[in-house]
């Protein structure tokens, strides 16, 4: 049982790393989005989100079954270490790879971060800018039909 079980913790830990491998994938997808600030995909930047977070629910569905496989294969496979010394082996390094990809993954999640406040930023100046012009062209607009009613000032006015 005990060897079964590792294989599948193995598979899981396999499937975990690949879908931390397709976030960075969407990460850097994001950052060559947002990095232009004049030239933004809103909407291929909210397909990111929405890809990235179906990954997310992949991996928390993961890990909780490897969670409950784990505790129910740990203490048969702590007694028995040197039956299960290469099965061992290979989940301590797709723990160390994941652990690699989950820093980049965060690393990249920081850097987006920071081009996403940039942009939203950005965006905010404009859309004040906007504001202010469409104020101050209202503002000619009802001076200018205003004075329609004055009278001409150089023209003689005889009786």
């Amino acid at each position: 049982m005990s060897a079964k079980a590792l294989d599948i913790l193995e598979d899981s830990l396999n499937k975990k790393l690949g879908i931390m491998l397709r976030i960075q994938e969407e990460n850097t997808e994001q950052n060559r989005i947002l990095s232009d600030t004049d030239n933004v995909d809103p909407d291929a930047f909210d397909k990111t989100l929405d890809v990235k977070g179906g990954y997310i629910d992949e991996l928390n569905a993961i890990d909780d079954g490897f969670e409950t496989l784990f505790e129910q294969v740990k203490l048969e496979v702590g007694d028995h270490k040197e039956l299960y010394h290469n099965q061992i082996e290979r989940l301590q390094k797709l723990i160390r790879d994941i652990t690699a990809a989950g820093s980049r993954i965060q690393t990249q999640e920081h850097d987006n971060k920071s081009l996403a406040e940039k942009y939203f930023s950005y965006e905010r100046e404009k859309m004040t800018a906007g504001k202010k012009n469409s104020i101050a062209a209202f503002n000619y607009y009802q001076t200018m039909s205003k004075s329609k009613d004055i009278p001409p000032q150089f023209m003689d006015q005889k009786n």
